[in-house]
């Protein structure tokens, strides 16, 4: 059986309803042809609350108002929704390189980013929000190249003043390896009224979250550097790429036990094979690009893109759709930390205008929502 990717990675909005319009390319290396496209569903509903949505995966502002929503208009070329993150800086958002660039030099005519205080858990951002800023400036990682699939897909956004101290912000988590750990994620992708089983079928805009877990990523050793050539990227460029799959409790529909094990010859064991955490386990969805994956309340990494190999290997209807048996693809901080560190500090005088008191108090509220 012939291994044939489709990925995806961010959405775009127009006329204030985001869907997905993905810029796409395909390749075919050793007999292995492939599909990748530039564009949270649970396994139950995650539609809104009038509609029947399950409250597990609402986003309680108490912990969650620090997920940004971006807006990026392109003028001509449309308006894209992303997600993002806000930085202890309290003036910085953590985003995916492609929602603010092509791989070139070209940024978008503007990007508004939202945030969001209140209880409602089917509130529209961009419509409704709490606060709003302007980026004045985009530091994109110089590695990156414009591919759906690098490891080098962040960003960092500079806002035009310092975000209110009420908006929770999270600094970067410490660790390295993030095979086997769980995290939980969260962003203003696209939903489902039905689950897994059916994938994407709702717009964008409300934030959503759940949880998941990191299965391996693309240079693990154990790969032996095989997922360079399914792929046609080399390895320096996606080597510390980490993947996770939705996973619905049955074995058919374990991709990355599928893959591992039937696919590339590798043994059967819990670090490939696991059928998923029940209920609470999501899936990213197009413009969720950019939001975080948080352990312990810290950013582990961003979503990048989604990733098929069709039905013959778990994908339950065989479309990119954020369906059970599909990859998502997330970019770590652990590799990027002196980037984002030298692209979120505070512009001179900020915090000599807000003034220690105001430092203090921003502290002190961090701590009591953390």
């Amino acid at each position: 059986m012939k291994l044939r990717p489709t990925l995806l990675a961010a959405a775009l909005l127009t006329a204030g309803v985001a869907h997905a319009v993905p810029t796409t390319v395909s390749g075919s290396a050793n007999g292995l042809s492939w599909t990748a496209s530039s564009t949270i569903v649970g396994v139950t509903s995650t539609a809104t609350a009038a509609g029947g949505g399950d409250p597990r995966y609402f986003a309680p502002r108490s912990q969650y108002s620090g997920v940004a929503t971006l807006i990026m208009d392109y003028g001509a070329g449309g308006s894209f929704i992303c997600s993002g993150t806000l930085l202890p800086n309290q003036r910085s958002i953590l985003t995916a390189a492609h929602c603010v660039s092509d791989g070139t030099s070209a940024r978008p005519l503007s990007t508004s980013v939202y945030f969001y205080t209140g209880s409602d858990p089917d509130n529209v951002t961009w419509n409704q929000p709490t606060f709003s800023y302007k980026v004045t400036n985009y530091a994109v990682h110089s590695a990156y190249t414009g591919d759906v699939i690098d490891q080098n897909d962040i960003a960092v956004l500079s806002l035009d003043k310092l975000v209110d101290w009420s908006v929770k912000s999270h600094a970067l988590y410490d660790g390295l390896d993030l095979t086997g750990q769980d995290f939980n994620i969260a962003g203003y992708g696209g939903r489902s009224d039905t689950g897994g089983d059916v994938g994407r079928n709702l717009g964008t805009g409300r934030l959503r979250q759940g949880d998941n877990r990191y299965e391996f990523r693309l240079g693990d050793e154990d790969f032996g550097g095989v997922w360079s050539d399914i792929l046609e990227e080399p390895d320096s460029q996606i080597e510390y790429t980490y993947l996770s799959d939705f996973d619905n409790g049955l074995p058919q529909n374990d991709l990355a036990c599928n893959i591992a094990k039937d696919g590339l010859g590798l043994p059967g064991t819990a670090k490939f094979c696991n059928t998923g955490l029940g209920a609470d386990e999501v899936s990213s969805a197009g413009g969720d690009s950019g939001g975080p994956q948080f352990i312990d309340g810290r950013v582990a990494s961003v979503t990048s893109f989604g990733l098929t190999f069709g039905p013959g290997w778990g994908d339950v209807d065989g479309a990119l759709n954020s369906s059970f048996g599909e990859f998502n693809g997330f970019v770590p901080v652990s590799i990027h930390r002196d980037f984002i560190n030298a692209n979120a500090v505070p512009e001179p005088g900020t915090y000599a205008l807000a003034g220690l008191g105001l430092v203090a108090l921003g502290w002190s509220r961090r701590r009591r929502n953390a």
